[in-house]
């Protein structure tokens, strides 16, 4: 199995910062993706940015130019940097991955348990 802990979450005025980190344990082979989802209140849990091994990276439009995805494959670790955060980013912060475990042919996603970031003044 798979364990993803994040952290970084928090309260921030508009316009601020966060970096978020999410490290991933157990027994991984291999690392497809490493991505960011986000939830807020009454709405669908949608993509904010994923990193995938080959270095190709994705943003949802809504944060284009303000976040960026960054991963660390010897750590395991995938970081989302916010920038210029705005009240709408406010939502539970969610990382997952698709891993291959050592000894499978499959690869699987797994889910972190959510990091809330809330932007407000």
């Amino acid at each position: 199995q798979v364990q993803l802990v994040e952290s970084g979450g928090g309260l921030v005025q508009p316009g601020g910062s966060l970096t978020l980190s999410c490290t991933a344990s157990g027994n991984i082979f291999s690392l497809y993706s490493m991505a960011w989802y986000r939830q807020a209140p009454g709405n669908q849990r949608e993509l904010v940015a994923a990193s995938i091994n080959d270095g190709t990276t994705t943003y949802s439009d809504s944060v284009k130019g303000r976040f960026a995805i960054s991963r660390d494959n010897g750590k395991k670790s995938v970081y989302l940097q916010m920038n210029s955060l705005k009240p709408e980013d406010t939502a539970v912060y969610y990382c997952s991955v698709r891993a291959q475990l050592r000894g499978s042919d499959a690869w699987k996603g797994y889910w972190g348990q959510g990091t809330r970031v809330t932007v407000s003044s």
